[in-house]
Parts: C-alpha cells; sequence; structure tokens
C-alpha cells in the first residue's frame, strides 16, 4: 500500500507498532501520564482523567484501524477518530496551561505536529 512507504521509508510494515504515528501517539501518552501525576489531587480526577482517556485513545484506535487495514475506509474511519482525539489533547493541554498545571507546554506542539501526521496518513492511505 502507498501509506505504508510514506509511513516507514523502505521498511516492511508488519505491525501497527511499525508505524511512526503510532509510535509517537504511544510517546505521548506515556508522557500524559505522568504530565498528570503533577496535577492538584482534585484535577487528577477530573482533567486529568479526561487527558489519560484522550491519550489512550489516539494509538488505540491506530492500533484498531491497522487491524482492519485491508479496507482503507475503515482504517481511514479509526485514525479520524484518532485525529478528533488527538485535537481533544490540544484543548484539554491548553486548559491545563492556562490553568497553571503544565508549566512546559511543548507538549501541545508535540500534539498539534501528530495531529498533522494523522491528517497526512488519512489524505495519503490508499
Amino acid at each position: 500500500m502507498r501509506g505504508e512507504r510514506l509511513e516507514v521509508r523502505n521498511e516492511k510494515i508488519s505491525s501497527f507498532e511499525d508505524l511512526r504515528v503510532y509510535q509517537q501517539a504511544y510517546e505521548l501518552t506515556l508522557r500524559c501520564h505522568q504530565l498528570t501525576r503533577t496535577f492538584p489531587e482534585h484535577e487528577k480526577r477530573e482533567i486529568g482523567y479526561q487527558i489519560r482517556r484522550a491519550s489512550i485513545s489516539i494509538p488505540a484506535n491506530i492500533a484498531e484501524g491497522y487491524g482492519r487495514k485491508n479496507s482503507a475506509k475503515e482504517f481511514k474511519h479509526f485514525l479520524r477518530n484518532a485525529l478528533g482525539s488527538s485535537n481533544e489533547m490540544i484543548v484539554l493541554l491548553k486548559i491545563s496551561r492556562d490553568l497553571g498545571y503544565i508549566e512546559d507546554a511543548s507538549i501541545i506542539d508535540d500534539y498539534d505536529r501528530l495531529g498533522k501526521q494523522i491528517f497526512t496518513l488519512i489524505e495519503r492511505w490508499t
């Protein structure tokens, strides 16, 4: 598939774990879990929960959709879900930043880049 070549240059993809977009989403999920541990106690259960849920949704949707890769339409459906969760993460992280819970907001830019990569993959996967 053409999308596979875009994703991993000249390397064969044998699993969703080989997709760079999955790898990046997974790493960001781990960072978000660590980040929410620093939130005030009441926010760990509120916005922290929302952040953890949305961040997990991204690599999970990529993995689930890849399992249905024989249908480009289905894979793209799951990628669009992942993109929606990536956008949700940007909002949640900006709220957290503006409430003073996040000092280093570079993770917001990382989610913005991830969303662009997911969008490109949706557009180019055939």
